[in-house]
């Protein structure tokens, strides 16, 4: 019998819970088919059959096990099912004990009406029965209309299961951040207008050339790089009595999946094209979606963007992604009245947040580079140019 372990997931993670076999008890698999999906405390895994053959499975759906314990075997002597034969099914019949009253033995005969048309888990038919049926058949020919006053009938249950790793080990997350940091959100708002007709005018083009569609994630997290570049303590972390800075820009990238919020990792973004980052997100959430993100992706960030627009947020304060100092929240796009040049017009607003750990950073710092962010996202082409001197130097001034 050939043994199917736990794989470790990463360092310091001992246990993992299985998410659900991908295949049944006594099936036939292939060599290194995915059998098994595995969810740890940080980021899901799958487990692969080393051989080929018949596979026992050890544990059900649920089940928390230790890294490196077997929780299937595989038989390699046995390389079919067996097919087994499929169990007759009996037609259920009335039993002769069932008992028919003289009046509901008269109305069924006058209506043509057998014990199979009026049984319905009962022992004995009575009048009100046959008078039940009866009355229904009639109801189908001519129906009634709905008592609106009529109450619904109520469907009242409570289910209970155990939380997953991954959300047990985010609820600690969430509770030490707002226990062990300063935590303040500071707000703002961009017009998104110059955003949405850049993409307008060359999303196809943009989707030809590199096979991604062109999204507004990639222009934040590129002007929240070049923002960490100007802001450097937004981008540091703490680390006991020290201050711990970056001279590049890991950005984590908050996705949505079914198994919960993943934030995996995008390096050196500051060096980093606009396609080139598109691209980058998109695989990253290809992968989280599928369950095929590692540990090692997930690590390491220095600075994280959360965008709650995608689901209707207006406005939000996004909670930190600890060790990080800082994290910038999106929002939706709304047309609102704003006032420019003295008149008010209707433009594509978007609140957004940053949320940051006030011992690090402050507010002064905060304020600034969330005013960056919005200075680069109203004008896309000072991307090219965080510094804004391209006009000056092509002026000669």
């Amino acid at each position: 019998m050939i043994e199917i372990k736990v794989p470790s997931p990463g360092e310091s993670i001992s246990e993992v819970e299985i998410g659900s076999w991908l295949v049944e008890t006594g099936s036939y698999v292939e060599r290194d088919q995915e059998v098994v999906s595995l969810e740890s405390e940080k980021a899901s895994l799958t487990a692969n059959a080393p051989e080929s053959g018949t596979i026992e499975i050890l544990f059900p759906n649920g089940t928390r096990v230790a890294v490196g314990s077997v929780i299937a075997r595989i038989d390699p002597a046995i390389t079919e099912k067996p097919v087994s034969k499929p169990a007759p099914v009996e037609t259920p019949k009335i039993q002769s004990a069932v008992r028919i009253t003289p009046v509901a033995r008269e109305i069924m005969n006058a209506n043509n009406l057998s014990v199979d048309d009026i049984i319905s888990g009962h022992r004995r038919i009575t009048k009100e029965d046959v008078i039940k049926v009866v009355d229904a058949g009639k109801s189908e020919q001519f129906p009634q209309p709905e008592l609106a006053m009529e109450p619904a009938p109520s469907d009242r249950h409570e289910e209970r299961k155990r939380m997953s790793l991954l959300r047990e080990k985010l609820s600690e997350r969430l509770v030490a951040v707002k226990n062990e940091t300063a935590m303040l959100t500071t707000f703002n708002e961009i017009d998104m207008y110059a955003v949405i007709d850049l993409r307008s005018r060359y999303n196809n083009v943009f989707e030809k050339k590199y096979h991604v569609k062109l999204g507004f994630m990639s222009f934040f997290t590129l002007a929240a790089s070049r923002a960490l570049m100007a802001f450097p303590q937004v981008n540091a972390q703490l680390e006991g009595n020290e201050i711990v800075s970056y001279n590049y820009c890991d950005i984590g990238i908050a996705i949505q999946t079914p198994k919960g919020l993943m934030v995996p990792v995008l390096r050196n973004t500051q060096a980093m094209t606009l396609a080139q980052i598109e691209q980058g997100i998109f695989i990253m959430a290809s992968k989280a979606k599928d369950n095929k993100i590692s540990i090692e992706e997930l690590q390491g960030g220095t600075f994280s963007i959360t965008n709650g627009g995608t689901f209707g947020s207006l406005l939000s304060t996004p909670i930190l992604n600890p060790p990080q100092s800082a994290i910038l929240g999106m929002h939706n796009i709304v047309d609102r009245p704003v006032a420019i040049n003295g008149q008010v017009v209707i433009r594509p607003m978007m609140y957004v947040a940053l949320s940051y750990d006030h011992r690090l950073i402050d507010g002064k710092d905060a304020v600034g580079f969330l005013k960056t962010i919005r200075e680069l996202i109203e004008t896309p082409v000072k991307l090219l140019d965080p510094s804004g001197q391209a006009e000056r130097r092509l002026l000669g001034i």
